[in-house]
């Protein structure tokens, strides 16, 4: 979001965060504003708005920097989410159904926006600092969603897994500098041997089988992850087509991507059963299972 000049500097915390809110705002009242006008809606008939980012800090948070911006109503609920990371669009998108499911007749908006570039530091060439420049950009998605209207999609459920003793798989450290990317373990690796027996489970739950999914739509964490998810999944190479699109197109822009690859298999006409599925730090995988 700023000059490839502004990188090279040393840039200290208070900066960073400075340059996050300026992007991050530009990019949610982008997003925002398109998803809105899609439904055919105002800012002002947002009745809660759900805000997914964990790249920055802002106090207040970014839809309270937006308010103006986009005309929301004052009593518009604001419910601000940190921390989910990578698995944040599809935990964030089934935070937003319940929300819509539990207040029949509301409007629920919900934004997911990272700045992932203000990461970038000069300070430091680490294995996890190239790994994380080399693919990691900036980004946004947002949706609608209503309880008992006409949509692209329903939501029939949402299932997390939360893997014990995995808290060092991923996430960030806060340096005085701003903050570090932390890999701990190869995360391709990790979902090629433990996802399948998580999702299983999350499935169990909804008297389903991986084989009664008609389409996963996954987060893309990289090249390497779509080709571990293949693998645990049993897909075929290939059926992840919109997942490698958008990586190419966009790189891992965290908890905005997996709602970029939802966007891309609405336009082209979503089955029956559909799985929207993110990992993010915890070490979590989380689902979100969709009708259409």
């Amino acid at each position: 979001m700023k000059p490839v000049d502004w990188y090279l500097q040393p840039r200290d915390w208070p900066q960073r965060m400075a340059a996050y809110r300026e992007g991050a705002l530009d990019l949610f009242v982008e997003a925002a504003s398109g998803a809105l006008a899609e439904a055919g809606l105002s800012a002002a008939e947002a009745d809660v708005i759900v805000t997914v980012s964990s790249t920055g800090i802002a106090t207040p948070s970014l839809e309270a920097l937006a308010m103006q911006r986009l005309g929301f109503r004052p009593d518009a609920a604001r419910i601000p989410v940190f921390g989910l990371g990578c698995a944040g669009g599809a935990t964030g998108l089934g935070i937003a159904a319940r929300l819509a499911a539990g207040t029949p007749g509301a409007t629920v908006l919900l934004v997911a926006v990272e700045v992932c570039t203000t990461a970038f530091r000069t300070d430091r060439i680490e294995k996890a600092d190239v790994v994380a420049t080399a693919l990691f950009g900036d980004g946004a998605a947002a949706c609608v969603l209503r309880a008992e209207t006409e949509g692209f999609a329903e939501v029939r459920s949402c299932s997390e897994h939360t893997w014990p003793g995995t808290l060092d798989v991923m996430g960030w450290r806060i340096d005085p500098e701003g903050l570090g990317v932390i890999f701990a373990q190869s995360i391709p690796s990790f979902a090629r041997a433990r996802l399948r027996p998580a999702m299983d489970a999350m499935l169990e739950r909804q008297a389903l089988e991986v084989a009664d999914v008609d389409r996963f739509i996954c987060h893309p964490g990289g090249m390497k992850v779509i080709q571990a998810l293949e693998g645990a999944l049993e897909l075929r190479q290939g059926d992840l087509d919109h997942e490698r699109e958008v990586l190419a197109d966009h790189g891992n822009m965290s908890s905005p991507t997996v709602l970029h690859v939802l966007d891309r298999a609405r336009r082209s006409g979503l089955p029956p059963c559909a799985v929207v599925t993110a990992l993010g730090p915890g070490f979590t995988c989380s689902t979100v299972r969709l009708a259409a």
